[in-house]
């Protein structure tokens, strides 16, 4: 009985250890792609910028 109580524990922490790993993951492929969203924006915005001055 007790070994049965120990592996239900084990199984938890995994899994709770699995799901921090998939958070992360999703949080590191979320920045890179704000990241380089963010840099054709910010390019975007400052060669409407350079018309608008030259204008």
């Amino acid at each position: 009985m007790k070994f049965i109580k120990k592996f239900v524990r084990n199984t938890k922490a995994a899994t709770a250890i699995e799901y921090g790993l998939i958070a992360a993951l999703i949080a590191v492929a979320g920045i890179s792609a704000m990241t380089a969203v963010g840099k054709s924006v910010s390019t975007t915005f400052n060669k409407v910028d350079g018309g608008l001055k030259t204008t």
